[in-house]
């Protein structure tokens, strides 16, 4: 990949991930509106809102943060498997992304009883809740593993390494 090609991926990738953090954060913002909130209105215009950031924002950004990952990981040094954090934060991704795709139907059937005026399960008021906050946890621990790099290279990157002049920094 070219310098010009790696930079474009990288600020692509940045910017598609800080949009899924954003995202996760408004998202939460509304759970916690749908559980604290005394006032059927709010709840009710929290439940919809979650719906539409869900389907169209955590879930598109969720996407192209795993995808523009893949592309990084492969086309730079760094590589996929040569890094302990570059693998840690692509399984980290992976299973989020499953989660969150698995989790969105039952927010959708929220949006449906909000929409509809129908009473809904106070319970699953709680799990969205959790969802959200997990999910931003997840997020800030992959951008934690993003900045510090911990862990070294893996047995395969040990045997791959190649000596660079800038030290132990590829693609930065």
């Amino acid at each position: 990949m070219t310098p010009r090609l790696r930079k474009l991926t990288l600020t692509t990738h940045v910017a598609i991930s800080v949009g899924w953090l954003g995202a996760v954060l408004a998202y939460l913002a509304l759970a916690i509106t749908a559980v604290a909130s005394g006032s059927p209105e709010l709840q009710r215009a929290a439940f919809v809102s979650m719906e539409v950031i869900g389907w169209y924002v955590i879930v598109s950004c969720a996407f192209g943060a795993l995808l523009t990952g893949l592309v990084q990981s492969l086309g730079t040094p760094w590589g996929l498997f040569r890094h302990h954090w570059v693998l840690t934060k692509f399984v980290l991704t992976t299973l989020a992304t499953i989660v969150l795709v698995k989790h969105m139907p039952l927010v959708s059937r929220m949006a449906d009883h909000a929409r509809s005026g129908t009473a809904d399960p106070g319970h699953v008021r709680i799990q969205l809740l959790v969802h959200a906050a997990g999910g931003l946890a997840v997020l800030v621990a992959v951008t934690v593993l993003s900045i510090y790099k911990p862990w070294g290279r893996t047995a395969y990157g040990r045997r791959k390494q190649e000596p660079t002049d800038a030290g132990d920094q590829p693609g930065a």
